[in-house]
């Protein structure tokens, strides 16, 4: 072997370290400090409930099939359906073994937030993060307050059935490197008080974003097309675009909060599909909440 292919080789090999540090580097989880969380305060439920309303967590952690009043058990094990495999909704319940009854509110928080297991590895986005990372702490602390009162399940999830590439959840990494951050959505530096909450419920727990608007090959979201509309994840039809310009147009502020009231539209037809529930959801969140939703949602950009 020559002297210049030694070099070559060697210099490959270097490269190749260099690259796979910086891989390593970019996909590492990034879960926030423990005294960050601690600056949350002492949990304050009912608020928790109310934010636990806003992010429609019952919708997906209930048991399929849950009866009326058995709601609040938060047992998981809905199946959602995606171009990457299916995910499996885990139990968030307060159980010590099969839910999160021994989670730190760090724990939680970077869960919900960051998208970082207890243990450090990366969750799945089927957790909408890339929408709860705009969260402040105090709702985060006031949510696992509150789901600390509900009650108890023992029921085990299913993993999730994915596969190659995306059961390596190292890649999320790469995921997150590319679409995860806690900027606006939409900038709006002159917007009132009542727009900025909207605009926090919308991009934030409400995760508006992650059914009305249309992802890339990569799963990540299509800036300039922000509520725009999507296909249905469900398969038929397609989720409708609720900017200025699109399905909603011609409904007013009233028209909106109305609707998120009562399930009704201003032609009398009533919600359907999933958006039954999000609506049972967005009913029980103060009028000035929906009002504020639907100032947001007129003065977002026209698609």
């Amino acid at each position: 072997m020559t002297g210049k292919l030694v070099k070559t080789i060697g210099g490959l090999i270097v490269l190749g370290v260099i690259g796979a540090g910086a891989f390593l580097y970019v996909t590492r989880s990034q879960p926030l400090p423990d005294d960050y969380w601690a600056a949350a305060g002492t949990g304050d439920v009912k608020n928790g409930a109310l934010v636990f309303s806003m992010g429609g967590c019952v919708s997906c952690h209930k048991a399929p099939g849950a009866k009326e009043g058995d709601e609040l058990v938060l047992a998981g094990g809905l199946a959602l359906n995606s171009p990457f495999g299916t995910f499996h909704v885990p139990n968030i319940s307060p159980d010590d073994t099969a839910g999160i009854g021994k989670w730190t509110l760090a724990a939680f928080g970077n869960a919900l937030t960051r998208g970082v297991a207890p243990n450090g590895s990366h969750l799945y986005p089927s957790l909408p993060y890339g929408s709860y990372i705009r969260m402040t702490p105090k709702d985060v602390g006031d949510l696992f307050a509150y789901i600390k009162t509900l009650p108890k399940s023992t029921n085990l999830a299913p993993p999730h059935a994915l596969g190659f590439p995306f059961n390596i959840r190292l890649a999320v990494g790469g995921w997150k490197y590319l679409y995860l951050n806690d900027q606006p959505r939409i900038a709006m530096a002159t917007a009132d008080a009542q727009v900025k909450r909207g605009q926090y419920i919308v991009e934030g727990p409400g995760h508006c974003g992650e059914c009305h608007t249309s992802r890339d090959e990569f799963g990540g979201f299509k800036q300039n097309m922000w509520l725009a509309g999507a296909p249905n994840p469900e398969g038929k039809g397609k989720v409708p675009n609720i900017t200025p310009g699109g399905d909603i147009a011609s409904w007013s502020e009233a028209d909106i909060v109305n609707y998120l009231e009562t399930g009704f539209t201003p032609d009398f037809d009533t919600v359907g599909g999933s958006m039954v529930e999000v609506q049972k959801n967005m009913a029980k969140l103060p009028k000035e909440d929906r009002e504020a939703i639907a100032a947001y949602l007129k003065v977002i950009p026209k698609r």
